[in-house]
């Protein structure tokens, strides 16, 4: 009777059992995916990473021993994230407050560090109220979800950043997709989209592959003139663009024009992470009730509350950081352009340098990364 049961269970563990079929399963996901991968190889866009063994600013040095890198990809604008003031303020963050909350904000994870941090961003903004999120992935991936249903309808550029796409497919609202920056088609769209009850453009305030800014004004323009109110998605413009680095609604002289901001803490303010809406204090509220990304996830970490809070007491105590990257771009810009190089965008810190070949950028970086 024993060796008849350990007969079935040997038996049960060949060809055709629920554990054969499971590696079966496996070992075909691993074909499929390593092919895949050499798909991604041989088109030349594998993305390698790069080490880093020092603080992130314009110099670099690398693991391995790569000394004196200077560093042109980073989306650290401004040189926050290794400014002395921010580091300082991150570190008493940490020592007074902790690593961080173990929990969602409103279960026991809300410190008065994030109120404050809150209402510093709105003043910034010169907005009502806002609310903070792990990520601007979160934020935009939080606020059509829970402002739009199937009575309204959201209208898109159509190179928003994935961020923004991703958040308006979790919404139930109609969707309009307009061409880049084409305020012809936007307007169609518009006209098109009037049947629904709120409508809602959403748009990069710049966009972070081609360096371009949105035209707010025009935008603006046809929203008062359809009833739509605004969205920007300001991760490439906050902290350096604008008279005060409030962005491209101050850029453009639209402040009062725009209804809702969102964007991160992670690129010129401190470098870090984080990401935060900004906009009337109703809906901030109704985020805060409803939007899945803020409910779910962990607050913030102390530490980079305190890097963001720093890096917009900076901002806010003098615009001379913010005016400081205009020259610089500038500068770039035109030499590069002296040099025979295409760059494209207008007026932006982003200055794509536009090779033509996928490839041909891989391998270029590469020779330039031995080139220092």
């Amino acid at each position: 009777m024993w060796r008849g049961a350990v007969g079935r269970l040997l038996r049960g563990s060949v060809a055709g059992s629920p554990r054969a079929a499971s590696g079966s399963a496996a070992a075909q996901l691993r074909r499929r995916l390593e092919s895949e991968l050499e798909d991604i190889r041989g088109a030349g866009t594998w993305k390698s990473e790069r080490i880093i063994a020092s603080r992130q600013g314009p110099h670099l040095h690398l693991e391995g021993g790569g000394a004196g890198i200077l560093n042109f990809c980073a989306n650290n604008y401004l040189g926050l994230s290794s400014h002395p003031e921010v580091i300082r303020a991150s570190v008493e963050a940490l020592e007074k407050f902790g690593a961080g909350l173990s929990s969602v904000r409103f279960i026991c994870g809300t410190q008065s560090i994030h109120k404050d941090l809150e209402e510093k961003i709105a003043r910034f903004h010169q907005r009502e109220d806002a609310i903070l999120y792990a990520s601007c992935f979160d934020a935009n991936a939080g606020i059509f979800e829970a402002l739009l249903t199937p009575e309204d309808a959201v209208l898109s550029d159509e190179l928003n950043h994935a961020s923004i796409i991703d958040g308006i497919r979790l919404c139930k609202a109609n969707k309009y997709r307009y061409k880049h920056m084409d305020m012809q088609d936007l307007e169609a769209k518009l006209q098109d989209a009037q049947k629904h009850r709120l409508r809602l453009v959403a748009t990069d305030g710049a966009f972070s592959m081609d360096g371009d800014i949105a035209p707010l004004r025009e935008i603006c323009q046809l929203a008062q003139k359809y009833d739509a109110l605004v969205f920007i998605d300001e991760c490439h413009a906050t902290g350096f663009l604008g008279p005060n680095g409030r962005g491209t609604d101050e850029l453009l002289g639209v402040m009062d024009k725009v209804a809702i901001i969102n964007s991160t803490l992670g690129k010129a303010l401190g470098g870090a992470a984080g990401g935060y809406t900004t906009g009337p204090k109703p809906l901030i509220d109704l985020l805060r009730q409803r939007s899945r990304p803020y409910l779910f996830s962990n607050s913030l970490p102390p530490a980079v509350v305190g890097c963001a809070s720093k890096a917009l007491d900076l901002l806010m105590e003098s615009n001379a950081i913010a005016q400081s990257m205009a020259a610089k771009t500038q500068r770039f810009r035109s030499k590069m352009t002296a040099a025979g190089f295409t760059i494209s965008g207008k007026d932006h810190p982003i200055c794509p340098v536009m090779l033509g070949d996928a490839r041909l950028a891989a391998v270029m970086a590469e020779d330039m990364l031995n080139r220092g």
